[in-house]
């Protein structure tokens, strides 16, 4: 998996590319976290994302929380049809901001 950060008015992007499995997301962690002292708007690129567990799945959910708790946003923005569907099943929809293009 590959993140590219692109900070921009106020704004952090994190574009993420391929899978957030067990493996990989301690990597979305380490950077996700400390980015809500960056930005208080963090924008997950999930366009490039192949698949998601349930390890990645946790990494949202404490992602969503660290936003609460720091007044921030977080927001899912090109979310598949396949990863949405996950999303959907798990009820992470009720919790996340997704932003469907």
């Amino acid at each position: 998996m590959t993140i590219t950060k692109t900070f921009e008015d106020k704004k952090l992007t994190l574009a993420i590319e391929g899978r957030l499995d067990t493996t990989t997301s301690p990597q979305l962690n380490d950077v996700l976290i400390p980015a809500f002292n960056e930005a208080k708007e963090i924008i997950l690129d999930f366009s490039k994302v192949e698949y998601i567990s349930s390890a990645g799945l946790h990494i949202l959910l404490i992602g969503q929380k660290t936003a609460n708790s720091k007044n921030a946003s977080m927001k899912l923005l090109g979310v598949s049809d396949e990863i949405m569907e996950v999303l959907e099943m798990t009820g992470f929809t009720n919790m996340l901001t997704i932003v469907r293009q």
